[in-house]
C-alpha cells in the first residue's frame, strides 16, 4: 500500500536505455504482487502447473527480469520482507480483508457473467504465500540473481543499501523507500508497458520514473525527518493518519508548525501517542548491515529441473532463457577481467 504522496513529488521519466547498467534493491513483495495481479488467463485465473501450483510469479521472475539483465544488463538484488514489525500487523490484516471481499465480488462478477468487473476484482486477490516465496528464493538462486531477507521490511532494507551506496536505487512502487532514506526511487521497472486500475477498471501506460529524495526535500522546503511527520498525518503503513489530511495539506501543516508536536491538539491528538517510536520505524529501522550481492553463476540444469521438469513450463522457452542468462553471465565476468587487468 505505502504513503501516498503522488501530488507533491517530483517524478522524472526516465527509460530502459538510460538506467543500462545501473544497479537496484527491488522489493521483491511488491514485484511478486504484480506478478500475481497482472500475470493471469484471460478468464483472470491464475497460471498453474498440473498439479495446481501457481505459477504466474515464475513466469514473471522468469521472463520479466530476465530480460531486464540480459538485455539492459539491469543488475537487481531482490529484496524479501522479514518479520512484520507489530505496528503493521493491522495494514496486513486489512489487506486480507481487501483481498477476501475482493475474491467473493469476483465470483459474483463471474456468476454473472460481468467478466470485465471480474478481472478488476481478481487482480485484487493475489496472496504471497510461502510456497510462492520459496518458488520466487529458489528461482533467483538458479537464474544467479542474488537475493537476500530483511529483518523487517524488506523496502527499509533496500533504502539501506542504496543509501550506503552498495546499490544505485531502490526499484519498488511505493514512496515508503524515500522516508526509509533511499537517495533515489525508481518506479516501474517493468516491462509489460501497462498497470490495471481495478477502481477505474481501465489500464495506464507504465513509463519507468525515477523520484530523487533530496532534489525533493529541496523543492518541498522540509527536512527528511518533516517529510516522515507529513507522511505520518496522511497516513503510513504503521499508522492510520488524520481524516481529511492529505499530501498538500500535510505539506502545509508542516510548513507552518515544522514538527508534530506543534500541531493543533485536534490534530495532534489524532496521531499516534508514541510518536518517535513510529518515526524511529522509518529513521532508524532494522536492517542488516552485513550482505552479500554478488551474482551468482546461472544452472541451466538446475532451470530446466525446477520449471520444466516439476512445474511443466516448455523446455525450449526455458532453455533460451538459460542461455541468455549464461551468455550474459559470462559477458560480465569479461569486463570484470578488463576492469582488473
Amino acid at each position: 500500500m505505502g504513503v501516498s504522496l503522488t501530488p507533491i513529488l517530483k517524478r522524472e521519466q526516465t527509460s530502459f536505455k538510460a538506467l543500462y547498467g545501473k544497479s537496484f534493491a527491488v522489493d521483491a513483495s511488491i514485484e511478486l504482487h504484480q506478478f500475481l495481479a497482472l500475470i493471469r488467463r484471460p478468464d483472470g485465473s491464475l497460471f498453474t502447473d498440473p498439479r495446481g501450483r501457481v505459477t504466474s510469479h515464475l513466469i514473471g521472475l522468469l521472463t520479466r527480469t530476465s530480460r531486464l539483465v540480459t538485455d539492459y544488463k539491469l543488475r537487481p538484488v531482490f529484496v524479501f520482507d522479514g518479520r512484520p514489525n507489530p505496528l503493521k500487523r493491522a495494514t496486513i490484516e486489512a489487506r486480507r480483508k481487501v483481498q477476501q471481499k475482493a475474491q467473493a465480488e469476483y465470483v459474483q462478477a463471474v456468476e454473472a457473467k460481468d467478466y470485465s468487473r471480474a478481472w478488476s476484482k481478481v487482480v485484487m486477490t493475489g496472496r504471497v504465500t510461502g510456497e510462492i516465496l520459496a518458488d520466487a528464493k529458489r528461482l533467483l538462486s538458479l537464474m544467479g540473481i542474488p537475493w537476500l531477507e530483511a529483518l523487517e521490511d524488506g523496502e527499509a532494507q533496500a533504502s539501506f543499501m542504496a543509501a550506503k551506496g552498495d546499490v544505485w536505487a531502490v526499484g519498488s512502487k511505493d514512496y515508503d523507500c524515500l522516508l526509509f532514506g533511499a537517495p533515489i526511487l525508481a518506479r516501474y521497472l517493468t516491462l509489460t508497458g501497462r498497470e490495471y486500475l481495478p477502481s477505474k477498471k481501465t489500464s495506464r501506460p507504465l513509463i519507468p520514473e525515477l523520484v530523487k529524495l533530496e532534489e525533493n526535500l529541496e523543492a518541498l522546503g522540509i527536512s527528511r525527518e518533516q517529510l516522515v511527520d507529513l507522511a505520518l498525518l496522511v497516513g503510513t503503513d504503521f499508522n492510520e493518519g488524520v481524516m481529511g489530511i492529505g499530501p498538500k495539506k500535510g505539506l502545509a501543516l508542516i510548513r507552518k508548525y515544522g514538527v508534530a508536536e506543534k500541531f493543533p491538539e485536534e490534530i495532534r491528538s489524532e496521531l499516534p501517542e508514541d510518536l518517535n517510536g513510529v518515526r524511529n520505524i522509518f529513521l532508524h529501522p532494522r536492517v542488516l548491515e552485513n550482505y552479500s550481492l554478488q551474482r551468482g553463476r546461472p544452472n541451466p540444469d538446475g532451470l530446466i529441473e525446477f520449471l520444466n521438469e516439476e512445474r511443466a513450463f516448455k523446455r525450449d522457452r526455458v532453455q533460451k532463457v538459460a542461455d541468455k542468462l549464461t551468455e550474459s553471465h559470462s559477458e560480465s565476468d569479461s569486463q570484470l577481467g578488463k576492469w582488473l587487468a
